[in-house]
């Protein structure tokens, strides 16, 4: 099959329980044989779809995907539309004045599920019949309520980019919504962010037991005020906030009140509102607690038309992948002017020994084959998605490599920690386990394990990142290849169509 047409089709299964977030101290050291639960669809649940036009054979029946041996990655890689921007941008296109056309939008579950939201709560959003990535939203000229007296109950999926700004935003407006999703998101925190709202004055709660959702909302509009919230597990929460708040009435200030993770997805929301029309006042160090202000006056007024910028996230793979073979690919859609902090996941494969060439909307990545790659020690506080990919290619490096500052990875599409350990052990590698941090030692001479089935937790970034290790000349075998659907269904096409092999 053609994963753009047939992931379109794909229905999002219920994932199985993760592990709770973990508590132990920053420097407690976890046993690297921590099991993790193990998604198994059934027959019924499996994505649907037909055979891939790839050489990359398919089982059905398994529902496993066989990346074979991969000798080199030469080629130009256009990048889909990033998942951050793009739910970003549809959200302030509705709270806009005016119409906004919105190109380049990512195609996956994330989006659509933003995109049903925004139809339920009849927010006017127009498709191009001939292309579609572009959409034109009907501003609301405000805030979005609720479209009739009855409960709004919106479902999000596994979808953290739509569940956590429609809770803020779906509170400065009026009328009553539940928000919920499938069973991983309701393992994932959300009380900061509703501890946040209730400062402010909203009526919203969600599971007092858990601090996730369900997110249950009794809106009557906001009139502004201050909030101090929690940096620590998400930038989200900070960016779901800023985004909500030209929607109330007056003022709205907030501060930070520990420490901010993540801090270029904030500058990422903060320039994206600036383009909608609102400056928001910052004081303090963005790395450190820094407040925010927004002005009562401050209203979002359509740009008119956006076009979303490439997914860094994903440029991560293809970088990784010609460092790790030393083949040469250019990732076209973001580069040295890009707003994404996933973009200096290039420079820490260059501190690993790649050759990286920057042009304002791309990036090449090559390595010498006499340079081989070294283990590095990085703190990935700021790039926790891209931070991923560095897991496996620490498999192909000379020397341990350190990650740091990932605490948030327990707290994602799955619990990524622990997957990441599982996952790359089967591979051949020892790893140690931190608190917020992993220590991975690669396999004995660099020998990957062949053969290798990896489970993916419903996780679309454990099947996109793994599926390097075929880099070691090895057969990889891609538990669920269809959970690419959430940011990148055309994922495996893409990757094959540079590979050699």
């Amino acid at each position: 099959m053609k994963f753009a047409s047939a992931l379109s089709s794909f229905f999002l299964v219920a994932c199985a329980n993760q592990a709770a977030a973990f508590s132990a101290a920053p420097s407690t050291k976890i046993s690297s044989t921590s099991r993790i639960p193990v998604f198994t669809a059934s027959n019924e649940n499996i994505r649907s779809h037909t055979a891939l036009n790839m050489a990359w054979a398919v089982d059905e029946e398994s529902n496993t995907l066989t990346v074979t041996p991969i000798k080199s990655l030469d080629g130009t890689v256009t990048l889909p539309g990033s998942k951050s921007l793009s739910n970003r941008c549809l959200l302030l296109a509705a709270l806009s004045d005016g119409n906004t056309k919105v190109e380049n939008l990512l195609e996956s579950d994330d989006i659509r599920y933003m995109l049903e939201a925004l139809d339920q709560m009849k927010v006017p959003v127009e498709r191009d019949p001939n292309d579609p990535t572009t959409v034109t939203v009907t501003g609301q000229n405000g805030p979005i309520n609720a479209p009739s007296d009855e409960v709004c109950e919106l479902f999000l999926g596994n979808a953290g980019t739509a569940m956590r700004p429609l809770a803020a935003a779906l509170c400065m407006g009026k009328g009553k919504f539940v928000l919920d999703g499938v069973p991983r998101m309701r393992e994932r925190p959300i009380a900061d962010l509703i501890d946040g709202l209730k400062q402010l004055g909203a009526d919203v709660s969600c599971v007092e037991e858990t601090g996730c959702p369900p997110v249950t909302i009794n809106a009557d509009g906001l009139n502004g005020g201050t909030a101090s919230i929690s940096g620590k597990m998400s930038s989200q929460f900070l960016s779901s906030l800023l985004m909500a708040a030209p929607a109330a009435t007056g003022d709205v200030t907030i501060s930070i009140k520990d420490e901010l993770i993540s801090a270029p997805y904030v500058s990422l929301t903060i320039g994206l509102m600036k383009k909608y029309g609102v400056e928001v006042e910052i004081e303090g160090d963005m790395d450190g607690t820094p407040s925010f202000k927004i002005p009562g006056s401050a209203k979002y007024e359509s740009p008119k038309s956006i076009l979303v910028e490439g997914d860094a996230s994903s440029a991560s793979y293809f970088i990784a992948g010609a460092a790790i073979t030393g083949g040469t690919v250019t990732v076209r859609g973001c580069g040295s002017e890009s707003v994404q902090g996933d973009v200096a996941f290039a420079n820490v494969m260059e501190q690993m020994g790649a050759k990286v060439t920057w042009a304002p909307e791309s990036i090449t990545v090559t390595r010498d084959p006499d340079v081989k790659l070294k283990g590095v020690d990085v703190d990935c506080g700021k790039i926790p998605d891209a931070a991923m990919t560095l897991a496996v290619a620490a498999l192909f490096a000379e020397g341990p490599t350190t990650i740091r500052n990932v605490y948030s990875w327990r707290l994602k599409e799955t619990e990524r920690m622990k997957a990441i350990v599982a996952e790359c052990t089967k591979l051949g590698a020892t790893v140690e386990e931190f608190r917020d941090y992993c220590i991975i030692h690669p396999p004995k001479d660099n020998i990957v394990n062949d053969n290798v089935t990896i489970e993916t937790y419903d996780d679309h970034r454990m099947a996109m990142t793994f599926s390097l290790a075929a880099c070691a000349g090895v057969n990889v075998i891609i538990h669920d290849p269809g959970c690419t659907a959430k940011t990148f269904p055309t994922y495996f096409e893409m990757l094959e169509s540079i590979a050699s092999v």
